[in-house]
């Protein structure tokens, strides 16, 4: 960048889509996107110059623009996340909005690898009347997960757990999961945004089933009676998780569609 642009010039002549340079300026230079466009003939100093050249040549190396500006917004509210955690999706928030439709008056919910805690500080935040239990393996993601339930000031247990471990013989209404479901030498983990997500929360090192597996094997000794389980899983892996979940004894099994018309959410009910 040159000293003495101004941000109207530079976008006329942006390295990078209008929507990621907006976002970039607003972070290099600590203004809103209302402010962008009223001060659009504000010009640069020589430092605010020099970190937003730092920001761009980022994201020209491919770095996710969540984790260059901290932040990504996830069912109306915003979530710190770095590298320690998985960038939240639109697409997850299939799983908030049917565990919200399933969740009883005063229910307990249990997020199991919470990564940044976006699904369960976005129900808890949704239902002030709810238990919510998040756990992770990941000591580092559930700090971030820490701030972000701080943040928004929900209430919600952190648990540092592999699966089931920690919670003994706890039960919930809901046992909602986005676990690793990318099989072992994916071509997509080596490209795009995943390359600098933290592979043990995008792959099982296995055939993509692995965690899905070992959630539904686990989940009715730790689910109320006619308690939902709610999966996020791969595009071609609707069938495969039915028919889980159909062995495992589970009742009302079912898939739902994400907004892109995928089958992105599996499920069932812990008959009792």
């Amino acid at each position: 960048m040159i000293p003495g642009s101004t941000i109207a010039a530079l976008l006329k002549n942006a390295p990078l889509p209008p929507l990621e340079m907006r976002i970039l300026l607003g972070q290099a230079l600590s203004l809103s996107r209302v402010q962008l466009i009223t001060q659009d003939n504000r010009c640069f100093s020589g430092d605010e110059a020099q970190r937003l050249s730092s920001l761009i040549n980022r994201r020209i190396n491919g770095e996710p623009i969540a984790y260059i500006v901290g932040q990504r917004e996830f069912h109306g509210l915003d979530f710190h996340v770095t590298p320690d955690v998985l960038i939240p999706r639109p697409e997850t928030e299939l799983l908030v909005e049917l565990s919200l439709e399933r969740l009883p008056r005063r229910g307990c919910v249990l997020d199991m690898g919470t990564g940044s805690g976006a699904i369960a500080v976005a129900i808890a935040h949704a239902r002030l009347d709810a238990q919510v239990t998040a756990l992770d393996a990941s000591e580092a993601a559930l700090v971030i997960a820490q701030r972000n339930v701080a943040q928004h000031g929900v209430q919600a247990r952190l648990l540092q757990s592999d699966w089931y471990s920690k919670i003994g013989a706890e039960r919930f209404d809901i046992i909602v999961a986005n676990p690793p479901y990318i099989r072992h030498g994916d071509e997509h983990l080596s490209q795009g945004d995943l390359r600098f997500e933290p592979i043990d929360a995008l792959t099982d090192h296995g055939d993509g089933l692995t965690a899905l597996t070992t959630i539904i094997e686990g989940a009715r000794a730790h689910l109320n009676p006619n308690g939902w389980l709610l999966m996020e899983h791969g595009y071609d892996q609707a069938e495969s998780v039915r028919q889980l979940l159909n062995t495992r004894g589970f009742a009302e099994v079912q898939s739902w569609l994400d907004l892109a018309g995928i089958e992105r959410v599996s499920g069932g009910i812990a008959a009792a």
